[in-house]
């Protein structure tokens, strides 16, 4: 059957699947508009599905601020491309998952995703995308903020994002030490944090070495702990040289303006997750031995 240009129209509005597609579904549906419009849907999470087992590293880091002020929310919604994370449709769908995290009492991306957003729920609105764009897209984690103090922000672009809570100094301290915390990716707020196997592990590695140098047990023991205290203090923000003036530490920045970091939290998009590459020459000739 023929449908008109117009109820093709109509169903995009509705969707925001492509043109063909919506003629497709409205010529499978007999120019019945919901009908099409749930054929859409269905095949649009057939197509979610699909693409659930390919890699997302790409995205974007933003926050949310609860409406009440309570709380702010930092967020990586990801997807596979640098070109689709800039896009408005991506950027539209991150947004409304960090105010919805924001704004909800939910701790976890599961039950995240089953709030609604626009007369469906989230993951509806993902696999919609998913169909409609042609990536994988998935929110990957986000972590909620309720100062005690302040709060400053630095966000390095859209691939890395810094909420820091402060107790004294002023604004412009907030912003160093967030911009501080983005470049040297401090893994902890004091040595107290840093958990007793990370101490071992890295101790064992430092008498390894230290063995290897031939010296005595005794100053052997003595290199281990002097070591020991050096990498707790890079890994830890209070010891890590201040990224604006390198001949103080961020301990030293707090004491002259009296203040100090209550919490923080640090996003990077893709941290930690294993990216695949493909050799193009590898894989032509891949194709050519299948026949």
């Amino acid at each position: 059957m023929s449908v008109s240009a117009s109820l093709v129209k109509d169903l995009r509005d509705r969707t925001g699947a492509g043109m063909m597609e919506c003629k497709k579904a409205l010529v499978d549906a007999s120019g019945d508009i919901d009908a099409a419009q749930e054929l859409l849907r269905t095949r649009g999470q057939a197509k979610a599905e699909k693409k659930a087992g390919r890699v997302a590293a790409d995205g974007c880091i933003l926050s949310a601020a609860a409406p009440d002020g309570s709380h702010v929310v930092l967020m990586e919604v990801n997807c596979e491309t640098d070109f689709v994370a800039k896009g408005a449709d991506f950027q539209n769908f991150a947004r409304a998952a960090a105010t919805a995290a924001a704004a909800a009492a939910v701790d976890s991306v599961e039950a995240l995703m089953q709030l609604p957003a626009d007369g469906a729920t989230l993951e509806e609105a993902r696999r919609a995308l998913v169909a409609k764009i042609g990536e994988n897209i998935a929110v990957r984690r986000f972590h909620r903020l309720q100062p005690a103090g302040d709060l400053g922000e630095y966000f390095h672009g859209s691939r890395i994002g810094v909420l820091v809570d402060v107790e004294g100094g002023n604004a412009d301290l907030h912003r160093d030490l967030a911009m501080h915390i983005a470049a040297s990716n401090p893994r902890y707020l004091s040595v107290d944090e840093v958990p007793e196997d990370v101490q071992a592990r890295e101790r064992r590695i430092l008498t390894e070495q230290a063995q290897q140098e031939g010296k005595p047990a005794e100053i052997v023991a003595r290199m281990v702990e002097g070591r020991l205290r050096k990498y707790l203090g890079e890994i830890v923000l209070p010891g890590q040289p201040f990224v604006k003036d390198p001949d103080c530490t961020v301990a030293d920045l707090l004491k002259r303006n009296n203040a100090r970091v209550v919490a923080f939290l640090r996003l990077e998009v893709g941290e930690g997750i294993e990216k695949t590459t493909e050799n193009i020459a590898d894989a032509v000739k891949a194709m050519h031995a299948q026949g």
